[in-house]
């Protein structure tokens, strides 16, 4: 698939002419998001190294995006992921946000499809509650904005730690260790459409160049991350930032 992607134009109408013709319907949804999350990490990395803070590689080099006064770094570019929300829940003494959300919907007489997956339940019954619009609802889904935020928050605080996480939770099959910029999109008021800030070039530009104007005033130190990986024989250390985004 990937040479519906990777192209010479890479324009939204190039590839949406070879849907009706080249491109099975089945796998439709599937190359268009992959077009959307390469093309706009190609333009958020452009960003980067249009800066004069970062010098490009030679060519490609393996797990190397950029240097960032000298420092390689693999940028990756992701949200706050729903796992580390639901294990700060839990930490934070939170109630699972599914099960808070079934319990919410019992109570107002919501019905929801509960043989489908959890993503889908909680997408649903958040739905219902926002068509619903009464106070009840207001407070339920308000209680759960601010719980969040409050993760988020907190999150921004100690990046670090969630740095870790990332390195710690990463498929198998795409195991590293390479320094890393994770950018964090969030949108604060429904973090389910973060990935909608991909294509806010505005707001990534002016967030990425006061993270870069700001960078030499860092200790080398303080991205230092050591972490472990099940099946991994010891504890890897990288140099590791999280910018977050946030609107």
């Amino acid at each position: 698939m990937s040479h519906y992607i990777k192209v010479e134009d890479p324009s939204s109408d190039n590839l949406l002419s070879k849907f009706d013709t080249e491109i099975n319907p089945t796998v439709r949804c599937y190359v268009l998001n992959s077009w959307y999350n390469y093309w706009s990490s190609v333009l958020i990395e452009n960003i980067f190294k249009s800066n004069p803070a970062v010098s490009p590689t030679v060519g490609k080099v393996k797990s190397v995006d950029f240097f960032i006064h000298d420092i390689p770094f693999d940028l990756k570019v992701t949200y706050l992921p729903s796992e580390y929300i639901k294990q700060k829940r839990k930490e934070n003494g939170f109630s699972v946000e599914l099960t808070y959300l079934k319990r919410k919907a019992k109570e107002a007489g919501i019905t929801f499809a509960e043989e489908s997956a959890p993503a889908e339940i909680e997408h649903e019954i958040t739905e219902k509650l926002k068509d619903r619009d009464d106070v009840f609802s207001k407070e339920t889904l308000a209680k759960l904005k601010a719980e969040n935020l409050e993760i988020l928050h907190d999150t921004q605080t100690s990046p670090n730690k969630l740095a870790k996480w990332l390195y710690e939770n990463q498929g198998e099959m795409r195991f590293g260790s390479e320094n890393r910029i994770s950018l964090v999109l969030v949108d604060s008021e429904n973090f389910e459409d973060s990935w909608k800030l991909k294509r806010n070039l505005d707001l990534l530009k002016s967030a990425i160049e006061t993270y870069l104007s700001n960078f030499s005033t860092k200790r080398v130190e303080d991205f230092q991350v050591t972490f472990e990986f099940k099946g991994k024989p010891a504890p890897f250390t990288a140099l590791a930032d999280v910018l977050f985004i946030v609107k």
